[in-house]
């Protein structure tokens, strides 16, 4: 496992650094936020991140991608996470992205992959079913009606999905199968909830009753759902890992320089031992969440890695970026006293994203229960 990005990650991380920096920063987050913008990012600015092709970063070239590899996402995601930019980047491409290309038929890849690539469409994935993220616990459920299906039920918490175009919405049928449908946004009796969090973000409540869709509308036809949602939760949580990542340095950044500026009794606060130990103790801890998640990405591109070892790398990467951001956001406000709790102050603006974060596509619980359950199995297997 490389500790350094590549030469294609290095110039992405150059592109994203330079252009979040001076287009989508912490500034126009604050914005964001001030203004109640419904839709929770700039559309201009994300029209420009798609023209520099991040859209297609991991998606193959007869679909309008890139084809760098899932890799090329880390850095990008880590300066995200630097500039607190707001994107529908892991809603629509990541999530829906690789939904579609893992689980459509090729139809559906040639009809809406060229789209999200460009902006022309943008989707949500519709997935919890309750505030604690389960994979397995869809809140949809679906039965036949006629050549069609009947979708009934709600997902509480819907990324970016207010003002999307429509939503890939998981349920499961009667015999047990998860599916994924396709509902346009103007589909009859589906009703859209913005939900408040504390980063002030796009998130949503989707609810159907009855929401009756044509057999087009089913992602890979009969095929089972399953394998292709975990692939994507695999994605969005290493992309939320890079990202909280991004978010940890930044305050970890803050809260140095601040311990060099501030004085008291005479000298810098930093001179002081035991806030050298404590500094200390954060950096080794970004040090082992940015090897974490380097491996969770490298395995997501490796053709030779299990499901159990991906699963189990995905969730070290996301506990750990987790656990990371958790502490050094901890420390950092109370490093700089007063003002890290104020409004004003930009620290309070990460603390925010991270709580946030830290619960999208599973907490910490979920992913240590998750990584002991695949170690348990690769033990198994190694000892038959």
């Amino acid at each position: 496992m490389s500790l350094v990005y590549n030469e294609e990650q290095q110039q992405l991380d150059d592109s994203a650094r330079d252009f979040l920096s001076a287009r989508c920063s912490v500034a126009e987050q604050r914005r964001l936020r001030d203004e109640q913008v419904a839709g929770g990012f700039n559309a201009s600015v994300w029209n420009e991140m798609l023209e520099l092709g991040w859209g297609g970063i991991a998606l193959p070239e007869q679909y309008g991608g890139l084809e760098f590899g899932f890799q090329g996402f880390a850095p990008v995601f880590d300066q995200i996470g630097r500039n607190l930019s707001a994107s529908p980047l892991l809603s629509s491409v990541v999530l829906c992205g690789t939904l579609i290309e893992s689980l459509g038929d090729e139809n559906q890849r040639t009809a809406v992959l060229p789209a999200l690539v460009t902006g022309e469409l943008r989707l949500s994935l519709a997935l919890h079913a309750q505030d604690r993220f389960r994979a397995d616990d869809v809140g949809v459920e679906v039965r036949a009606d006629g050549n069609g299906y009947l979708l009934s039920g709600e997902s509480l918490w819907v990324p970016d999905g207010h003002q999307a175009d429509g939503w890939l919405v998981a349920g499961r049928l009667p015999d047990g199968e998860l599916a994924v449908f396709h509902v346009p946004a103007d589909s009859d009796d589906v009703t859209l909830e913005p939900v408040k969090l504390l980063d002030s973000r796009n998130h949503a409540r989707l609810s159907l009753s009855n929401v009756r869709l044509a057999a087009s509308a089913r992602l890979g036809g009969a095929q089972d759902a399953t394998s292709a949602l975990e692939l994507t939760v695999d994605r969005g949580a290493a992309c939320l890992a890079a990202e909280l990542l991004g978010n940890a340095e930044n305050m970890f950044q803050m809260t140095l320089d601040y311990l060099k500026e501030r004085t008291q009794f005479g000298v810098p606060i930093g001179s002081f031992q035991a806030l050298q130990h404590r500094v200390s103790w954060m950096f080794v801890d970004l040090q082992l969440a940015r090897s974490a998640v380097m491996a969770a990405f490298e395995v997501l591109d490796s053709a030779t890695a299990d499901h159990c070892e991906r699963q189990q790398l995905v969730s070290l990467a996301k506990w750990k970026a987790g656990e990371a951001a958790h502490k050094i956001s901890a420390e950092a406000v109370q490093m700089h006293g007063g003002i890290g709790v104020t409004d004003e102050y930009d620290l309070g603006l990460f603390l925010k994203r991270v709580r946030v974060a830290q619960v999208m596509l599973g907490d910490s619980d979920f992913h240590c229960e998750r990584y002991g359950e695949m170690a348990k199995r690769q033990f198994a297997e190694a000892s038959s």
